[in-house]
C-alpha cells in the first residue's frame, strides 16, 4: 500500500496533483487548497490513502496526518465514499470537523456536496467519540486576532477555508506572533505566498 508520496509536482489541475517520485508520476486526489498551495516543480510530501476497487486504483493525498486520519474516518462511515470525504475536507479542517461532531452541529455539512441531512446526522452518530476532541477556545486576545486576520485575507481574496488553514499553520508555527494581529497576518502570508488567491 503506498502510505505517503515525497516527491516534486509535476502538474496541479483542480482536484488533481500529479507528483513525481523516482521517475514514476503518481495522480492524486486533494483538496482544492492543497491544490492552490502546490507549484509545479516544487517539492510535496503527501500522506496518502489507496482505495481499491475492482475496475480502479485511486489514491488520496493529505498534507497533514490529521487530515488522513479524518480521511480514512469518514470512508468507514456507511454511504460516505472517498470523493465525499474529500469534499468534506475541503470545506471543514479536521479540528472544525471534532467541534462539528461535537457540537451535533449538522449545519456544517450543508455546503458539502453530496452530504445531504441524513449523511450528516449519520456522520455525527457514527464518529462521535472517534475524532480528537477540538481544542478548547483560545484566550481573547489570540481569538480577536485570529478573526481580523481571517477578515483581512477574505478581503484580500483569499477563500474562508485557505486562509483558516493558513492561519492555523501559522498560529502553531509562529506561536509567540498568534496573540498579535501584525504578527499573525505577517505569518499567514509568508504561508500562503504569492499568487495562492483563487
Amino acid at each position: 500500500m503506498i502510505s505517503s508520496l515525497d516527491g516534486t509536482v509535476l502538474s496541479a489541475r483542480g482536484q488533481r496533483l500529479v507528483v513525481g517520485v523516482a521517475g514514476i508520476g503518481y495522480a492524486v486526489a486533494v483538496t482544492p487548497q492543497c491544490s492552490l498551495a502546490a507549484r509545479v516543480g516544487s517539492p510535496i510530501a503527501l500522506h496518502t490513502h489507496l482505495v481499491v476497487r475492482e475496475d480502479e486504483l485511486a489514491l488520496f493525498g493529505f498534507e497533514t496526518e490529521a487530515e488522513l486520519d479524518a480521511f480514512e474516518l469518514l470512508i468507514g462511515v456507511s454511504g460516505v465514499g472517498p470523493k465525499s470525504a474529500l469534499g468534506v475536507l475541503a470545506h471543514l479542517a479536521p479540528s472544525e470537523l471534532a467541534r462539528a461532531v461535537a457540537e451535533q452541529d449538522e449545519r456544517a455539512f450543508k455546503a458539502v456536496s453530496g452530504i445531504g441531512p441524513k449523511t450528516a446526522k449519520l456522520l455525527i452518530l457514527q464518529l462521535s467519540g472517534k475524532l480528537a476532541a477540538p481544542a478548547p477556545a483560545a484566550a481573547a486576545k489570540g481569538s480577536d486576532a485570529r478573526a481580523d486576520v481571517l477578515t483581512a485575507l477574505t478581503g484580500l481574496g483569499w477563500p474562508e477555508r485557505t486562509a483558516n488553514d493558513a492561519i492555523e499553520r501559522a498560529a502553531a508555527a509562529a506561536p509567540d506572533a498568534a496573540g498579535t494581529t501584525g504578527g499573525l497576518l505577517r505569518a499567514a502570508l509568508a504561508i500562503l505566498g504569492p499568487g495562492a488567491r483563487q
